[in-house]
């Protein structure tokens, strides 16, 4: 098992050759070549057989080639890659095992993040660039429930209301509520009942606490792609572990998140290397109970995002949780050990050997059930972009700690990072819910004039109209290219109002990478 000591990046741990990003040792060293990195991969095995050790490997070999990552934390022990590494018999036998002549532990830029904002920076979304399709399946609405969820998110629109955080939402459904009657000349039946059972679904969601994730300041995503002054990619970790007491939650934050990165990013083909690697950690959670036509975006997603430099990982228990429509998109795999006790145990175990290149050398099934802690089966791409047949592999140690920090090393990291001031304080500006209860309390003779709509304010502030353009979330750039007048309020407009206009034309035209439905930017 063990490699041959001198080869090239085995020497010191801590400098992978540039390019290359050494995983372990099986009758060669193992590395993933940077440069097909954005072909996305898959991290695979049964609970206890090394697959959080694996993620932390490939995290901190991004990291040295000075790629940014991003992944969620479930049990806290990803965080332990904020602090060096702690020798002892079995980690030192292992690294000679892999060759590794000199051992030496190392810490890598974090930051953390947590949706709660009791682990780590506050991480938020408006209500906007969620969109229906993405809130209606946290609320677990039904067909009719999420129809009306989009009328209201097409009202608005068209009365450049904007929709940042959960009041918002209510008050634009109890504006929706109000209006059925005319609404429904024009949309469809609109009932008081179903916009009922959407604010109670919000109710639940507010009980759970994911409440705290919409609002402002929004997250940019260009804070998740930073590097440290040593050129170090720094590692975005999330808190999760709360998180994951919903997990439908969970799911839909990372889907919205994939896709936010898809929309906002530009094209640039197969870098030499990604401009972010994005694992997903509980990936079946995902895919669980999803409507086709979301698992029909998953799809296009990934296959898509690998064109704007991104990868994806997904981390599960075994392939088969995974459609094979993404599956066969995943490259670089990375299986650990798998037990058969059913029958279908046994026929997941086969499924998960015929996704491997074949090694003649190797009964690939029987290998899986056989595998020791750290110890996985690997394929990578290499060459010109082939799968390497299947190898058993001993995975090489991390240089930081296997295990969580404590509570007081994670506050210190937390208040050390100047990022802190941007996130960690909420802020709540004029919005629909504002906006709205202004409109109740104005007598009727004093009712405002007749509202444009989104487009007559935006030509009106382009040609010098009354009408101001509405404002919006501040601090964020502009998605992807629109009409030529909104470039120009963007590029002229000072603060929110330039934000504004453009966020609330691409809302209006298509709603995000997910269809005209999710409501990205």
């Amino acid at each position: 098992m063990a490699a041959d000591a001198t080869n090239p990046g085995q020497g010191d741990l801590g400098a992978d050759p540039d390019g290359q990003i050494f995983i372990g040792a099986s009758v060669k060293p193992e590395y993933l070549l940077t440069r097909f990195a954005n072909r996305h991969g898959l991290v695979t095995g049964a609970t206890g057989t090394g697959k959080t050790v694996s993620l932390q490997v490939l995290a901190e070999g991004f990291s040295r080639q000075g790629v940014p990552v991003f992944a969620a934390d479930i049990k806290g022990d990803l965080s332990g890659v904020a602090a060096p590494g702690v020798p002892n018999d079995a980690l030192l036998k292992r690294a000679s095992q892999v060759g590794i002549k000199v051992y030496q532990p190392e810490s890598f830029p974090v930051v953390f993040w947590d949706m709660f904002g009791d682990q780590g920076h506050p991480i938020r979304a408006t209500v906007s660039e969620m969109g229906p399709l993405l809130i209606a399946r946290i609320l677990q609405l039904n067909e009719v429930q999420e129809g009306v969820l989009n009328i209201a998110f097409r009202i608005a629109d068209e009365q450049g209301l904007l929709l940042l955080d959960i009041k918002d939402l209510r008050a634009i459904l109890a504006h929706v509520s109000d209006q059925a009657a005319e609404l429904t000349k024009t949309y469809g039946n609109v009932s008081a009942a179903t916009v009922g059972t959407i604010q109670r679904q919000l109710l639940v969601l507010e009980n759970q606490g994911g409440a705290k994730f919409f609002g402002e300041p929004a997250l940019d995503i260009k804070d998740l792609m930073r590097t440290d002054p040593n050129g170090l990619g720094m590692i975005n970790i999330l808190a999760a572990d709360k998180l994951m007491e919903n997990p439908r939650i969970y799911a839909t934050f990372l889907l919205w998140l994939l896709s936010e990165l898809f929309e906002q990013l530009p094209e640039v083909g197969d870098p030499d290397r990604p401009k972010l690697v994005f694992f997903f950690d509980e990936a079946h959670l995902l895919f669980n109970e999803a409507p086709k036509a979301l698992l029909t975006k998953v799809e296009q997603v990934v296959r898509l995002i690998r064109s704007k430099g991104v990868g994806v990982y997904f981390i599960t228990q075994n392939p088969v949780d995974v459609p094979q429509t993404v599956l066969g998109q995943l490259s670089n795999r990375v299986q650990h050990a798998l037990r058969a006790y059913t029958p279908n145990d046994q026929k997941a175990v086969r499924a998960a050997a015929d996704t491997f290149r074949p090694n003649p050398k190797i009964d690939t099934a029987r290998a899986i059930l056989e595998l020791g802690k750290g110890e996985a089966l690997v394929s990578v791409l290499e060459g010109n972009g082939t799968p390497s047949m299947v190898e058993k592999t001993l995975i090489r140690p991390p240089c930081g700690r296997i295990g969580p920090l404590t509570a007081e090393e994670r506050a210190r990291i937390i208040a050390a990072d100047p990022i802190r001031s941007k996130y960690d304080q909420a802020v709540d500006r004029e919005s629909a819910y504002e906006i709205l209860q202004k409109r109740v309390a104005q007598p009727a003779e004093e009712a405002p004039a007749e509202d444009k709509g989104i487009f007559g304010n935006i030509l009106g502030t382009v040609f010098g109209e009354d009408s101001p353009a509405p404002a919006t979330k501040t601090g964020k750039p502009a998605g992807r290219t629109r009409m030529t007048t909104t470039e120009i309020i963007v590029r002229n407009a000072a603060g929110s109002v330039a934000r504004s206009v453009g966020t609330q034309i691409g809302r209006a035209i298509m709603r995000g990478v997910l269809g005209s439905l999710t409501g990205g930017r």
